[in-house]
């Protein structure tokens, strides 16, 4: 009952540290802990006292068993001689792989006067379930047990991923019929908007992106969805077939499709957003463009980089399945063709700014690419290969891309991987030598500064990092500023680090001309590192994959029966609440209602950790 009270004071250090007297100041001040008395106290502080020692941070699920294999150590003070590790099985309790720890490292923007080690065990593939065990000062310290086996990692978390995006439909017999008849903001106009997912656990409402008016912050939700779930049934559909979920799966994408169809206007537009108003009257939803606090226009044409350029791709891959939902793959594809001619006239009128950013580039540069593939049109060809071009001449000399026509470093709370998958995407249509050798060249800059960044000072866990503009100095840090054009928004970012995962490993095996998980390599072991710090690897030993591991965030009620679910990804870690540059580090379960920022599941998530499963290459 005290971990999210531990939780908390972990976060309340300025040095992003555990506070044992704010645990204790905690405890005494909560109304049903006055009357705490002394043994109970002494109880506390020798709880503290083990949680002073030896911490092991692992992936509480599962590893792949031709992976990379690496779990964290924290001491509290340097080791002198070398320090031996065991793997041990779980059920038989014997030692199955010794290793040594690494180097000692430490990380004092989280947490001061602490040392993190290594233990890489990635030579280790026998099947099974296993903990980590260390002997310090003649006491064991041990992991969460995980699991180690072939596609282990994909085959206990797809099938609860595919079963997630079902619980998060819109389908409930009270938004079908909201949603039927649904009025534009600002007009007596209704339209049919019915299906979809709901954003999150804690909002029902429906977005092809949100953001719009921060122009670089934009992220792909519905949109991105659907495509995801096409790409992972184009990438891995024997695996998804030996799961049982192949069949599920192609249903949940067509669901994302039919609600793409109902969304594009008359006019070849998208309506961007179904807004809930965090209103339990149904009747309260609009469609609507979204600024900041919930305020709400009618702005709601969807520009390339607001959800327009990958509902466009998502509608072009599914008509290559010859698949029928509500709507034929003849219609899915005139739609998209209708829908990229609108935007390749009007994109500019719908960005909120009046100008084109690396968002737009992406997102175009996918729609166009899945319409090439589609139709082999030489018009698609032709702004795929002006895309991909304009994208590449955004690679700054210190390869991270830039966002606008200055200076601003493109960093995105969740998409950040999206450049490359893009990139490599056009790359599997393109056929000319000199163009698919310009574009391998920009994904491996991308990556190799994606490697090296990371590695620039301490970072025990592999974090992904990034540089930013914060008042008006380009800085490199873990987390998103929380000072941002949104003026607001700023939270957990596992999408992100599933999307860089994603891109590493379409990388890795684009550089290294493979179609294989290539163990070995540095972009392996990045991806490997974003993934696991998902699945637990983290200073909070947060498995933020609701329904799997030791520990999971709390459950998040929303309207109409929706909320968390199982497999389901929620923010999770932040930058120090109150450090505009996103310094430190934060997690918190209670907020006054801001909690979300770490805990409120959202689509995007999922997505993208399924992107990274299929980019493993199983099949």
């Amino acid at each position: 009952m005290f971990l999210g009270i531990f939780l908390e004071a972990f976060g309340n250090n300025k040095s992003g540290g555990f506070d044992f007297h704010h645990y204790i100041y905690i405890i005494l001040k909560k109304r049903k802990y006055y009357h705490i008395n002394c043994l109970l106290a002494i109880f506390l502080v020798g709880h503290i006292c083990v949680y002073a020692q030896p911490l092991v941070y692992v992936n509480q699920v599962a590893i792949n068993q031709t992976g990379p294999k690496v779990a964290v150590i924290r001491m509290d003070s340097l080791v002198s001689a070398p320090v031996t590790f065991n793997i041990v099985d779980n059920v038989s309790s014997k030692i199955v792989f010794v290793g040594t720890l690494s180097a000692p490292t430490s990380i004092d923007e989280w947490v001061e006067g602490k040392y993190f080690y290594q233990a890489d065990f990635s030579s280790f593939e026998q099947e099974g379930e296993y903990i980590i065990a260390i002997r310090y000062n003649a006491k064991i310290y041990k992991s969460e047990p995980f699991h180690v086996g072939k596609n282990a990692l994909a085959i206990r978390t797809i099938p609860a991923i595919v079963n997630y995006y079902h619980k998060q439909r819109a389908n409930t017999a009270t938004e079908l019929m909201a949603d039927a008849n649904v009025r534009l903001y600002g007009s007596e106009k209704m339209v049919d908007l019915r299906g979809g997912w709901c954003d999150a656990s804690g909002d029902v409402s429906k977005y092809f992106s949100h953001l719009a008016y921060a122009n670089f912050m934009s992220p792909q939700q519905i949109p991105l969805v659907t495509w995801s779930l096409l790409s992972a049934l184009n990438s891995v559909p024997m695996l998804l077939q030996k799961l049982g979920v192949k069949d599920s799966l192609l249903d949940e994408a067509t669901w994302g499709a039919n609600y793409i169809m109902r969304s594009l206007s008359k006019d070849d537009y998208f309506y961007m957003i179904v807004f809930s108003y965090f209103n339990k009257d149904p009747n309260a939803r609009r469609v609507v463009g979204l600024k900041a606090n919930s305020v709400t226009n009618n702005d709601y044409a969807c520009a390339f980089r607001e959800g327009g350029g990958m509902a466009i791709a998502a509608l072009a891959r599914i008509s290559q399945l010859k698949t029928h939902g509500d709507f034929t793959s003849n219609q899915y594809l005139d739609a998209a063709k209708r829908a990229f001619a609108h935007l390749l006239k009007y994109n500019k009128r719908y960005d909120d700014d009046g100008k084109e950013n690396i968002i737009d580039d992406y997102c175009a540069l996918m729609a166009a690419v899945e319409l090439w593939i589609a139709t082999d049109d030489v018009l698609y060809q032709t702004e795929a290969r002006k895309r991909a071009q304009s994208l590449s001449s955004r690679l700054s000399p210190a390869g991270y891309f830039i966002a606008d026509d200055n200076k601003r470093p493109f960093w995105h709370a969740s998409d950040a991987g999206l450049p490359v998958v893009a990139l490599a995407r056009y790359m599997s249509k393109e056929k000319d030598k000199v163009r698919l050798n310009a574009t391998l060249s920009t994904i491996k800059k991308a990556l190799d500064y994606q490697v090296s960044v990371a590695q620039h000072t301490g970072n025990p866990f592999g974090y992904a990092k990034q540089h930013f503009i914060y008042k008006d100095s380009i800085k490199e840090g873990f987390f998103i500023p929380h000072e941002n054009e949104t003026g607001w928004w700023w939270q957990g970012e596992n999408a992100r680090l599933a999307s860089l995962a994603t891109a590493a490993l379409i990388g890795s095996r684009l550089l290294q001309n493979s179609k294989s998980f290539q163990q070995n390599t540095e972009l392996s072991r990045f991806a490997s590192q974003q993934i696991d710090w998902i699945m637990g690897k983290n200073p909070y030993s947060i498995c933020f994959m609701y329904g799997f591991g030791k520990n999971n965030v709390p459950y998040m009620q929303s309207n109409f029966g929706h909320g968390s679910e199982k497999g389901g990804i929620s923010n999770g870690i932040t930058g120090k609440d109150g450090n505009g540059d996103g310094r430190g580090i934060d997690f918190k379960t209670t907020d006054n209602g801001n909690e979300w920022r770490w805990t409120e599941q959202w689509i995007p998530h999922a997505a993208w950790f399924l992107q990274a499963l299929a980019a493993m290459g199983y099949e």
